[in-house]
């Protein structure tokens, strides 16, 4: 596939905290609609990966393209600008706002101009939050703050969203409503990078996989491939 064709392009990344070299020339690209399922035991710099693609690791090297314009030294309100949405591990919710509030401050039309992840959609897609439009964000449970994040982020009416750990520490029946909406937003045509423990959900929602192991990509491929790999176990730990 030509670069071109890429909505994300990410070649020979590198990312540092101080002296310590956490990614080392890593690879990533993501196509129009395509969803990338990102794995990897925990240290193996999952999240610095992101956290990098989108502006927040200062200390990085390498070449990042989004939507064909080069993005290698861009902040992360210049990435957001673009069309990136972003659902941190730590949810991100305005405690001291309502949940109406949360989603309506951050809604916008797409880069096309679409519109169509409206209030009432997402309204349908988390029928908990219609219950709670009043509600501040510090008085919502953990599984119903990460449904106001994944919310709010569709609201921007992304080309990409990013999902980092989405499910972490929730209750079953919670994390069984956010994987329904995770296949509804594939369904929709956004392009989606997803970081999850459970990696059979990832692989099964995914189009394509890359696992990380010290900051390097050790395996990567469709989805199918990756999940039929002998060597995916020992990479995972499990």
């Amino acid at each position: 596939m030509a670069s071109s064709e890429y909505i994300l392009d990410a070649r020979a990344v590198h990312a540092w905290y101080g002296s310590s070299h956490v990614l080392h020339g890593v690879d990533v690209q993501i196509a129009r609609g395509e969803t990338v399922g990102l794995l990897g035991r925990n240290g193996m710099g999952k999240s610095t990966l992101i956290r990098t693609l989108l502006g927040h690791v200062a200390q990085r090297d390498g070449h990042i393209s989004l939507f064909g314009q080069d993005m290698s030294g861009a902040r992360p309100y210049e990435v957001a600008r673009l069309g990136v949405a972003y659902v941190p591990e730590g949810r991100g919710v305005f405690s001291n706002l309502t949940v109406r509030e949360n989603l309506t401050m951050a809604a916008r039309r797409g880069r096309d101009g679409r519109n169509d992840w409206s209030f009432d959609r997402v309204m349908d897609a988390f029928p908990r939050l219609k219950e709670r439009l009043t509600n501040l964000g510090a008085q919502l449970s953990g599984g119903e703050q990460q449904m106001l994040s994944i919310g709010r982020s569709l609201m921007t009416h992304p080309e990409l969203i990013i999902l980092d750990e989405a499910t972490e520490g929730l209750a079953p029946l919670i994390v069984a409503e956010i994987w329904r909406v995770i296949a509804d937003i594939r369904k929709s045509g956004i392009a989606t990078l997803i970081v999850d423990r459970d990696y059979r959900k990832v692989l099964a929602q995914s189009d394509r996989a890359l696992v990380l192991q010290k900051g390097q990509v050790v395996l990567q491929g469709s989805a199918d491939a990756v999940a039929s790999s002998t060597e995916l176990s020992s990479f995972l730990g499990v």
